[in-house]
């Protein structure tokens, strides 16, 4: 079994997902439980479709990390005078 990283994205009417290390995966879902289900359920199909093309199937290589920056000063909170 291989663990796939998934990049979540809030959108309009929901949320978007994708899988950096397979590309042209992606699913959308009203919730995050529900993207998360549906891209699982996506690349599971997409991985036996590359097998079954004779495609190399690419090992999990994406790794995540979090970075701190400072907030632009249009967005610092304002004092009440």
């Amino acid at each position: 079994m291989r663990e796939y990283l998934i990049l979540i994205s809030h959108t309009a009417t929901g949320y978007s997902a994708h899988c950096p290390d397979v590309d042209g995966c992606i699913a959308t879902g009203a919730s995050i439980a529900e993207v998360t289900s549906r891209m699982q359920e996506a690349l599971q199909a997409h991985i036996e479709g590359m097998i079954e093309d004779g495609d190399p199937v690419p090992a999990p290589n994406t790794i995540s990390a979090f970075v701190s920056v400072a907030a632009p000063a249009s967005e610092a909170p304002t004092s009440a005078a």
